[in-house]
């Protein structure tokens, strides 16, 4: 535990050069007299660490000491290449700075453990886009991936139905979706969400934006995809599945809540263990859509109109086997 803490200590010093007890020992949950024993064990093991007395003083390293990654396990190491893995990088345009970052990691870990990346390419592959999606990147997607790193400010000319608009913002981060890229950005003080394949143009400007460090990406994209969902969501189908179908049902729905929702507030089941859901949908083609494939798993009860599709559904479907195929009569 204390060697893992001295490593620690280091690590911290070598990023932020100069460091006082109280934040040491803040950033390693212990107390200042514990820091000033682990700078005095650190010092006696001969690594260089110099205290700066006064109010500006502070903790640092001598002579651009920098320490060997010999403190990690091999799980450590073979985690950090995870991060190296093929997709997301690359189509940000940072293969080449992934790459490069890989080289001096392993440049610096002790030699038991430099068949890290090795292992890890081995085991994982990360295969992002959803099946049957086009896999290029979208165009715009290096230039705002420079902007959003730099904090400078882009003109957008964006696809918007039939028609192009024009959008000045500060782009905050990029977020990959099931395959689709979306950049979040601020446009006076509203936040706002794009597409990325659907950026005509882009043009990065030289001026930088100040970044809220409050803002919190990833709470604001699981904020408006719950909030999407559910304004999309706005018509409702009323439905009986037995066991089966709500098993099937599962596998189906929009969005993880719509079952789990629907299944909180249906009453007990019937006799033969079936249940009566209302479930949000889109619209009642794509209900009819999605229903159709739990065959005689599903009856709809409401709305009338898709009550009558499945019924006619059920008529033609029956018609089909009524009597062998034709040619083999």
């Amino acid at each position: 535990m204390r060697a893992s803490r001295l490593i620690s200590l280091v690590l911290l010093l070598q990023s932020r050069e100069t460091m006082t007890a109280a934040e040491l020992a803040r950033a390693l949950e212990v107390s200042e007299r514990t820091v000033y024993r682990d700078v005095l064990a650190l010092s006696a093991a001969g690594v260089p660490v110099y205290a700066d007395r006064g109010r500006a003083g502070g903790y640092r390293l001598l002579g651009g000491y920098r320490t060997r990654l010999t403190g990690l396990s091999r799980d450590e190491a073979e985690a950090l290449f995870l991060a190296g893995l093929p997709g997301p990088a690359g189509d940000m345009g940072l293969a080449d700075s992934v790459a490069a970052a890989e080289l001096k990691v392993l440049a610096a870990l002790p030699p038991s453990l430099r068949d890290a990346p090795a292992r890890t390419g081995q085991r994982f592959h990360l295969d992002v886009p959803g099946w049957f999606r086009e896999t290029t990147p979208p165009a715009a997607l290096a230039e705002l991936a420079r902007a959003v790193w730099r904090d400078l400010m882009v003109e957008l000319r964006y696809q918007r139905g039939d028609r192009e608009v024009t959008r000045t913002l500060a782009p905050y981060g990029l977020v990959l979706k099931n395959g689709v890229w979306y950049l979040v950005g601020r446009v006076g003080d509203a936040w706002r969400t794009y597409r990325v394949d659907r950026v005509v143009a882009v043009e990065v400007g030289t001026d930088g934006f100040d970044r809220d460090e409050g803002f919190d990406l990833g709470a604001y994209w699981r904020e408006q995809a719950g909030a999407f969902l559910r304004e999309l969501l706005q018509e409702r189908v009323t439905v009986r599945l037995g066991p089966a179908g709500l098993r099937m049902l599962r596998h189906l729905v929009d969005a993880p809540f719509v079952y789990t929702e629907a299944v909180d507030a249906a009453g007990p089941p019937d006799e033969q263990g079936r249940l009566v859901l209302r479930l949000p949908v889109e619209s009642v083609d794509v209900a009819y859509t999605q229903l159709l494939a739990l065959g005689p798993e599903v009856e709809v009860l409401a709305p009338p109109r898709l009550r009558a599709r499945f019924a006619e559904a059920a008529r033609r479907g029956a018609a089909l086997y009524t009597d062998p195929p034709s040619g083999q009569r």
